[in-house]
């Protein structure tokens, strides 16, 4: 399964930042789904969270569900988002980390 990942300093992460600008997953050129997304990294648990937006359309918002890196097998939130192609992936900041960055791994399907 296709996925991509980011790992974004707490400094950069401000309230409003786009955690996947020029990211290589950020547009395709294919149709695709997602079909998961996990994120992790901060200083503590639930302590911050991002919007996932497909085009202007939103996905939903997710928190940090640990420190650290993202492990899919036990962070993994399940989505299930068409994105066609060309459309661009966002994943805004809502709520900023207090230190430490953030890690934020999406999964599709082709």
């Amino acid at each position: 399964m296709p996925s991509g990942e980011v790992s974004v300093a707490a400094a950069t992460a401000v309230v409003g930042y786009d955690l996947f600008v020029d990211e290589w997953f950020q547009i395709m050129q294919d149709d695709r789904t997602l079909v998961g997304i996990g994120v992790a990294g901060s200083a503590a648990a639930l302590d911050c969270e991002v919007g996932l937006f497909v085009g202007v359309s939103k996905v939903g918002n997710y928190m940090n569900k640990a420190t650290g890196a993202v492990l899919m097998d036990a962070h993994r939130v399940e989505l299930d988002a068409e994105v066609e192609a060309g459309e661009m992936l966002h994943c805004y900041v809502t709520t900023a980390p207090g230190t430490n960055p953030l890690n934020i791994s999406l999964e599709w399907e082709e």
